[in-house]
């Protein structure tokens, strides 16, 4: 499992966005050096926010990008879904078979049980976090994390 270079830039250039004038919004080249990444790189990933309706473009000289929506209605694991995709889906079994047109495991799969709740446990956290708690200092969002695994911990004892 590793974490792709989009999904940690996109989620970078959204926190940005996010904490720039609501108005002006910043461009391609102010993200590219506050992140020190090469504008082709920043245009690519601003693209696909876009398109996913996270980010809008003002238009004009001083144009550049803002939020779609406020902060507190992006989660961050529709965020991390397209720029990325999931973990695991359904069709991650079809596509690795092996030889067979089949897997050889595909009526009795041990792994696809680890995937399938790892992907789950993914989910409910990241479905519970949104840009907005993450506009904070690295020690305010590991609390935030730590209260959703707790809270999500003492609803799997119930």
């Amino acid at each position: 499992m590793k974490i792709t270079s989009s999904e940690e830039y996109g989620i970078r250039i959204l926190i940005r966005i996010a904490s720039a004038n609501p108005v002006e919004g910043l461009s391609i080249p102010q993200l590219s050096e506050a992140e020190k990444l090469t504008e082709p790189h920043v245009a690519k990933i601003c693209r696909t926010l876009r398109m996913e309706g996270f980010i809008n473009s003002t238009p004009g000289y001083k144009g550049g990008y803002v939020l779609a929506k406020p902060a507190e209605q992006i989660v961050i694991n529709d965020v991390l879904k397209a720029l990325g995709g999931t973990l695991f889906d359904q069709q991650f079994c079809d596509a690795h078979t092996g030889l067979g047109r089949l897997c050889t495991n595909s009526v009795d799969c041990s792994t696809r049980s680890l995937w399938k709740m790892i992907q789950y446990t993914l989910d409910n956290l990241l479905n519970k976090l949104t840009l907005k708690d993450l506009m904070v200092n690295e020690k305010e969002v590991e609390l935030k994390l730590e209260a959703i695994l707790q809270r999500n911990m003492e609803e799997l004892l119930k």
